[in-house]
Formats: C-alpha cells, structure tokens, sequence
C-alpha cells in the first residue's frame, strides 16, 4: 500500500509538468486568422493561400474567420484585443497604419498594439487613364494647364483609402491637383474609369491590370522603384521626376502585442516557407503579386515607415473619418 501511495503521488507531482510541456506545444488547436475584408478580394485569397500551408506546416487548422467593415478597421480592432497567445492572428494591409491615424478618436496604434510576424507580399500602386484621355504618360499629364487638370475627376477606393493618400502624397510632392471622386471601393472606381465615367483612375496594379491588358485603361506612371514585369511598356513616377516617390500595396501577417517569442518564430518560419512553394507562387504571381520573404524585425521596420509617412502627409491634407 506504502508503494502505491508513493506511486500514485509521483504521478500527480508529474502531472503539471505534462500539461505545461503539451501547453508549451504551438499550435494545439485550431488558429483564427481574421482577415479584415469580404470572402473573394485580394486579402481573403492571400489569407487563404497562406493559410492553408500553415495549417500543413504546423499540423493544425487554421480558420480564416472574414470581419469586414470600415476599411479593414473592425476586424483589426478584434485581433488587436485578442489574447496573445497565437490563436488569433491577423491578415493586414496597407490601410493597417493608414486607420489608425485618420479616424477622429484613435481606435489602435498600428505598431504597439501588434506583434509583427511577417511581410508576404506587395504590389505598386498605379495611376491609370481611360484610352481616350489625352496624356499618355505622368509628365504629359503634368504639362496640361492647371485651370484644366483642376477639373479631371480622379477616382480612389474611398476616403482616407492607400490610393487617395498615394495621390495626396503625389499632389504635396507636385502640385499636381485633381477633383478626387472617392468610391466605395476599386472596384467601382475602375470600372467607372474603363467605362469613360471619369478619366482618372488611382489604383493597385493586381485590380487594375485586367483592364490594362484588355486595352480598357492604360497606365501613366506606377509607384515601384523599376518598372513592373508584367507592365515593362509603363514609366515609374521617378521616371517621370517625382523624386523618392515610391509606394505600394502590402500584404502582412501580424498578431497581437506580446506574443511569445516561440511562437512569433513558428509562424515566421512557416509562412515564409509557404512563400518559398511553388504552388503558392504560382498562384501570387498570377494575382501580380511581388512575394517577400523576411524576419519580424523586417516586416517591422515597414510598419514604421510607413506609420512616420503617413504621419507626414497628414499634417499637411485633412484627411479625417468619424
């Protein structure tokens, strides 16, 4: 009896060891990746692409729950709030820092409140013409009288959208000014373009290039440092002499502030060996999709970049949401 009592109590003492080794073990169940947009855009098909190999990797779900609403701004709130334990991650972009500087009351801090995993992927932003305008480059668009150019409509995805802040950062950097039409979106914006509704057109490269390629916009300049592969016949913005003009659109995984170190590692390594398969490239590339491989440390300096650039070009335009 002695011994089984002395058995039975080196289980018990053995027990929290056990639970906190299985506990140690990450992913143990499934992981919600929030992706802050509608099923079918370009954030839920990255999401689910990396998603999915993920899962693979690190012999776990991992369930892509869509919070669409406010630019991306309700589902980044969720992740934000989530526990850092791993088990909520998020599928972010370009209006990340964007929203957390032009809403009235500040709803996050895009670099604090966050634990940055990795950058998966990035596109240049274009600006794009219907066929028949009269300029086909930036520079012929900037020698058309200002009293004129003061008239073009040029559309964006929305208020306080990557594409109206890339043009508003254009017009400090220039003087060049358009009558900006915001959209519920680049959908609409690119079709009214195609269809000759308003001339202009600000946009991602990936949305637009199916109307470049069937001749129904054509591009005046994009916003990448050289010229894109798929648009080799289209001048960059410095081309054009906008000096430093460069920016994108970015795709990003991050989770909340504090996560573990163990398993900002494990996510890291994962996705970027999903970035590394080739089905996932196939699949990238046929969405104009520039992958980019990388650290935390990496995907963070990013993030301050372009906090700090939007910063600035805020302070100069008035550009708020309620």
């Amino acid at each position: 009896m002695r011994r089984l009592m002395s058995l039975f109590a080196a289980t018990l003492a053995a027990m929290p060891l056990t639970l906190q080794a299985a506990d140690n073990v990450y992913p143990s169940r499934p992981v919600r990746m929030i992706v802050p947009y509608p099923p079918g855009g370009g954030s839920d098909i990255t999401g689910r692409a990396i998603g999915a190999k993920l899962g693979e990797y690190l012999g776990q779900t991992f369930v892509i729950d869509n919070r669409p609403g406010a630019t991306g701004l309700i589902g980044t709130l969720l992740a934000a709030r989530a526990p850092a334990d791993g088990y909520t991650i998020l599928l972010a972009d370009a209006p990340h820092t964007i929203n957390s500087l032009v809403y009235s009351k500040q709803q996050y801090d895009a670099i604090k409140d966050f634990t940055p995993l990795n950058l998966v992927a990035t596109s240049p932003q274009a600006l794009l013409a219907h066929p028949k305008f009269s300029a086909n480059t930036f520079k012929e668009l900037l020698a058309i009288p200002r009293a004129q150019t003061e008239k073009l409509a040029m559309g964006s995805s929305g208020l306080a959208s990557g594409p109206h802040l890339v043009y508003e950062w254009l017009r400090l950097k220039t003087g060049l000014n358009l009558n900006h039409v915001p959209y519920k979106g680049g959908g609409p914006s690119l079709a009214d373009a195609a269809a000759g509704q308003i001339p202009l057109v600000m946009n991602a490269v990936p949305a637009a290039l199916p109307h470049v390629r069937a001749g129904r916009l054509k591009v005046l300049a994009i916003t990448s440092a050289q010229r894109h592969p798929l648009l080799p016949g289209s001048p960059t913005f410095v081309e054009s002499g906008v000096k430093d003009f460069l920016s994108f659109q970015w795709y990003g995984m991050l989770g909340p502030a504090g996560l573990p170190k163990n398993v900002t590692a494990a996510l890291n390594s994962s996705i970027n060996k999903a970035l590394g398969s080739t089905d996932v490239k196939e699949r990238f590339t046929s969405m104009t999709f520039d992958i980019t491989t990388g650290s935390p440390e990496d995907f963070s300096k990013l993030l301050v970049s372009e906090d700090l650039r939007w910063k600035d070009v805020l302070r100069q335009v008035k550009v708020q949401l309620d």
